[in-house]
């Protein structure tokens, strides 16, 4: 691999590209930054909630092949009581409905990042080109 040395012309030329970082830049910057790693963790707390719903959706189709009369171990809190399967079926019921809110709302928040970091990487690539790098 040959390296090619850049001239002084080169360099001056190079040079005059480069776009002064104003405070305001570095706040947008910063900005996008926390936005970023906001995104990741809405996107990781989400992809939990998705799987508990799919898990008590799961439990609950389990249970519409059980007996009425029986009796089957639901969590609450820390420990385990045995109910009747109507009743878990009714508790289940209302733990996916719950569930189904928080992820509405994770989903709202996310979409709501993922516009504020668009319109930061609209002004931010307006101003510095490909000089800065945005992708996440």
């Amino acid at each position: 691999m040959q390296r090619r040395m850049l001239s002084k012309e080169d360099e001056a030329q190079g040079a005059g590209d480069e776009t002064e970082v104003r405070r305001e830049d570095q706040d947008k910057i910063n900005k996008f930054s926390r936005l970023h790693q906001r995104e990741l963790l809405i996107e990781e707390e989400l992809k939990a909630k998705n799987k508990d719903k799919e898990d008590l959706e799961e439990v609950s189709n389990e249970l519409e092949l059980a007996d009425e009369e029986d009796f089957v171990p639901y969590k609450m809190g820390d420990s385990f009581v045995s109910l009747p399967v109507p009743e878990v079926q009714t508790l289940l019921s209302s733990s996916t409905e719950a569930l189904e809110k928080e992820i509405t709302s994770l989903e709202e928040k996310l979409d709501s990042v993922r516009e504020e970091m668009s319109g930061l990487k609209v002004a931010l690539y307006a101003r510095f080109g490909r000089s800065i790098n945005l992708e996440t």
